[in-house]
């Protein structure tokens, strides 16, 4: 039986189709915030990113590095290592479009604001964490060293996520992850639940693939050096 993967994974092309649908929503199907204007939109991307990286990416990485160092399972190691990459890919958009939408409304590309300056530190630990990985030849050292630089990390996202509470700051406050309801208007809620779910889509299908990579490279690694 024929066991090789398709080249192209199928989960990674539905999540880049249902991204393509919401951001076609976003612009011409969903109306424009009477405040903000159209510059509101590029919330339909940076939100879900950012509730992609900090809370399912970089969470999945820190449970799956507290497993490995409990169980040395190398699959566990793959998972997070590959769940940090792709969470670092998320998290550069969302520091991509942050700034968009602040030089717009903020008049400034950049301001040391709490959760800025908060989120611009976990994303130097994550690439921190993979520029680790990449220095270390033992596999088992790597993997351990890794782990708890993975949790570690980890520890900032529940700071990012109450730093609109806990500090002054000009970042606005969050719209679903909050103790009250929604505020947004139906249709503009409508398309900010699909871009969670079009963003997480995408996100499945990223980590499956770069997870497939992963056992790729160790099994070629294995047969070449026997560890």
């Amino acid at each position: 039986m024929d066991t090789r993967r398709p080249a192209i994974d199928k989960l990674l092309v539905a999540g880049l189709l249902a991204v393509a649908a919401v951001v076609v929503r976003a612009i011409w199907f969903t109306p424009v915030e009477l405040r903000q204007g159209p510059a509101q939109k590029i919330f339909y991307v940076h939100a879900p990113s950012a509730f992609v990286a900090l809370y399912v990416a970089f969470g999945l990485m820190a449970v799956t590095s507290a497993l490995y160092l409990w169980l040395r399972d190398p699959r566990l190691d793959r998972l997070a290592e590959s769940s940090a990459e792709v969470g670092l890919a998320f998290m550069t958009a969302v520091l991509v479009t942050g700034p968009i939408w602040g030089r717009t409304i903020w008049g400034t590309w950049w301001t040391w604001d709490a959760r800025l300056t908060l989120t611009i530190f976990l994303w130097f630990l994550v690439l921190g964490y993979l520029l680790l990985r990449a220095s270390i030849e033992d596999r088992a050292t790597r993997a351990r060293y890794s782990a708890v630089l993975g949790i570690l990390a980890a520890f900032l996202v529940p700071f990012i996520h109450l730093s609109v509470y806990l500090f002054r700051t000009l970042h606005p406050q969050p719209i679903v992850l909050k103790p009250s309801a929604p505020s947004l208007p139906g249709a503009m809620l409508t398309t900010l639940l699909w871009g969670f779910a079009a963003f997480l889509l995408l996100f499945l299908g990223m980590l499956r693939t770069r997870y497939h990579w992963a056992t790729d490279r160790d099994a070629v690694l294995y047969a070449e050096t026997g560890e």
